[in-house]
Parts: structure tokens; sequence; C-alpha cells
């Protein structure tokens, strides 16, 4: 027992500090995590037990549906040509890319492409999404936009991982005829159930959302999809309920954010073999050079089509060119599937976590369109600034006519 108590106090300590040097430094917190977790593992030699791997598995869950509350389906209809158009072109431009250079350059078999393609094309919902709100754009129409432009992405990722690689049995079919008569559903229950238990300390309501999202979890898992899918399918068709009921989100997000998502991204920078890096260093940054390349072809000039401003739309195709929570999940599945080796797996996970810093530190430093790091005022709703006070105004009609 002592043991499992060291543990959390060595991971929460790593978690602290990472806090402290983001506060510091102005850095997402993801990202920093990330860092202190490849620290960690290749310096301290430190490693996910078991129950740390299942915390950081809540946390993605838990925080892709939160990504998933925070889109506006009012401005996903209103922008859906933005929301669409950057979202496909960020799936299908750079996976396509990926598969190619690994299948005719590499040499790579056609499997091990496919799942280096889907991989690096994924935009990782949990590093927008904490970017987003930590500078308070997930309040503006832009973050807004490049939510739902994410959820396209890595909707496409998934459906296409399914799709080229899932088991074809009844669990599969048990498993979407559930979730679709639960998204259909859910909204309906959702509602009638928060209007009953009211705001209660024990928090009935929050409490039934993670019912749900943990067992259609066990039902993707089974039939070998993933759990973050109908995460944020569910988070989806609740997130009027959510945008309706800001005090919701906000005790979730502080539970996920500070007891369950740092040991996602540390765990995601533990993993990571420094030994295996340098070994496939010229590979790793072809990868890279490849995918942010597609990335950046595929979603600058629809920034400029739909009239995003210069440092706007730097801004959304560098957060768009981010990957991680996809990426890892496919990769891992991959290698879990005898589909990619260990070599593969460790060049993906090393191109993937480059991804989730490197063009996030650069839209963050260089390409921020305003506005100041937010503090966590989602602990004490009632005392959270106006939004004018945490965004400029001039933020609030940045896309579009």
């Amino acid at each position: 027992m002592s043991l499992t108590w060291e543990t959390a106090a060595i991971w929460m300590a790593m978690a602290l500090l990472a806090s402290l040097i983001s506060v510091r430094i102005g850095i997402s917190v993801a990202l920093v995590e990330i860092c202190v977790g490849i620290i960690g593992g290749n310096v301290l030699a430190i490693q996910p037990t078991p129950w740390i791997a299942s915390l950081a598995g809540f946390g993605s869950v838990v925080l892709t549906f939160l990504a998933g509350a925070e889109i506006d389906l009012a401005v996903m209809k209103n922008k859906w040509k933005e929301t669409i158009g950057i979202g496909l072109a960020s799936f299908f431009i750079p996976c396509l890319s990926v598969m190619a250079f690994a299948y005719w350059v590499i040499g790579w078999s056609l499997q091990a492409s496919q799942v280096a393609g889907i991989a690096l094309c994924a935009t990782s919902v949990a590093v927008v999404y904490t970017v987003l709100v930590e500078r308070g754009h997930n309040e503006i129409e832009l973050g807004k936009i490049i939510l739902a432009a994410c959820f396209v992405t890595d909707l496409g990722s998934v459906v296409a991982l399914g799709l080229l690689f899932a088991r074809y049995d009844w669990w599969l079919i048990v498993f979407l005829v559930v979730t679709a008569v639960t998204l259909w559903q859910l909204p309906g229950v959702a509602g009638w159930l928060f209007d009953k238990v009211g705001h209660r300390i024990s928090e009935p309501g929050l409490k039934f959302v993670l019912v749900i999202l943990f067992t259609l979890g066990a039902l993707a898992s089974a039939a070998q999809s993933e759990a973050v899918l109908p995460a944020y399918l569910v988070g989806l068709v609740l997130a009027p309920l959510f945008l309706a009921n800001k005090t919701l989100a906000h005790r979730l997000r502080a539970i996920a954010l500070t007891v369950l998502t740092p040991f996602y991204f540390l765990k995601a920078g533990v993993l990571v073999s420094l030994k295996a890096v340098l070994a496939a260093t010229a590979l790793i940054g072809l990868f890279f050079a490849v995918n942010t390349s597609a990335k950046l072809i595929s979603v600058w000039p629809l920034t400029r089509l739909f009239r995003f401003r210069p440092k706007e739309g730097m801004y959304t195709t560098l957060l768009m060119a981010t990957g991680l929570t996809f990426g890892t999940i496919s990769s891992l599945f991959g290698l879990e599937h005898d589909l990619i080796t260990g070599e593969q797996y460790a060049s993906l996970v090393t191109v993937v976590i480059l991804t989730a810093i490197i063009p996030t530190v650069i839209a963050e430093r260089w390409f921020d369109p305003g506005g100041r790091p937010r503090e966590e005022s989602w602990v004490q709703p009632s005392a959270a600034p106006p939004a004018t006070e945490v965004v400029p105004s001039t933020l609030t009609s940045q896309v579009g006519p």
C-alpha cells in the first residue's frame, strides 16, 4: 500500500511541477506535462502502473467529452462551411500524404502505412481544448470553430480506423446500435434528470453522465473500437445542456484538469524512449515535416478563403496540426493488433508528441489572436470576469462577415 501512495505522490508532484512551470513561462500546462513526463520516464525511470493507466484513460474520455460539450451547435450550423471544410481538409490531405510517404518512400507495409496516416492526421482534442480553455478562446467564435473542425477531423480518423481495421462481428453491431439509441434518447433523459435532481453537492447528474461514458466505453472496447469516440459524440449531443448550464461544465472541468488529465499527459511523455527517438531521428523528422506541411497546405488556404485574418488563420492552422489523443490511440491500436512493429510505434508516437508540442508553442507564442491566460475561475463561476474582459471584443466576429 505504501508503494501505491508513493507512486501517487510522485505523479502528482510531477503534475504540480508542470503547473508551476506553465504559470511561469506561459505555455499550456498540457505541453509542460508531456515534457515533464519525458524527463521523468527517461531520467528517473518512472513508468505508469495499471491504476495510473486507468486514471489516464478516464482523463482522456472525460476531456474528450468536455471538448464535445463545448461545441456550439449554432456556430457549427452557421459556420458549417468553415468547420466542415477545414475539418475534412485537415483529415484527408495529411492522411493520404503520410500514408503515401510511408508506403512508397519508406517501404512500410500497406497496413502500417494506413495506421501511420490515420495516427498523424488526427488533431488533439485534449491539447486544443486545454489551450483554448486556458486562453479563454473556447468562449469566442474562433475557438468554437476550431473545436468543431477538430471534431470533424477526428471523427474522420476514428471512422477510417474502424472501417479499415474493425472486427466485424456482433459486438460491433451491439456497440453501434446501443450508441445510436443512447445518442437519440440521451438529451431528453439527461435534461429530465438534471431538472429533477437540481444542483446537489453529490452531483447525481454528472455521475449519470459518467455512467453513460464508461458504459459506452466498455462496449467500444468489446467491439475493438475506442472509448473516446462515443465520449465525443455524447458531449456533442449534450452540448446544448452544458452550454446552458456553465456550472456543470466548470465543475467537471475542474475535476478533470486537476486529478485526471495530468496523468494522461504525463503518461504520454513517460512512454517516449529517448533512445528509440535518437535511433530514428531522421525518420521522425521526415514524418513530422510531411505531416506538418500537409496540414499547412490543407488548412491555411481555406482560412484565407473563409476570410480569417492572417494571424487567426495561422493560429487555426497550427492548432489543427497538433496531435496526441487519437494519434497515440491509433498508434497503440496498430501495435496491439500487430499492424505495426515496436520500432514503428515508437517513431509514430514521438512524431505525435512533437506535433502536440511544436505547433502549439508556435501558435501560443507568435500567433495567439489575443487575450491573456484565464484564471481558473471555473472553481467559482460566479466570480468569473465577463468574456469581454478575458478576450478583446475584436475577436468576437473575427471569421467571415
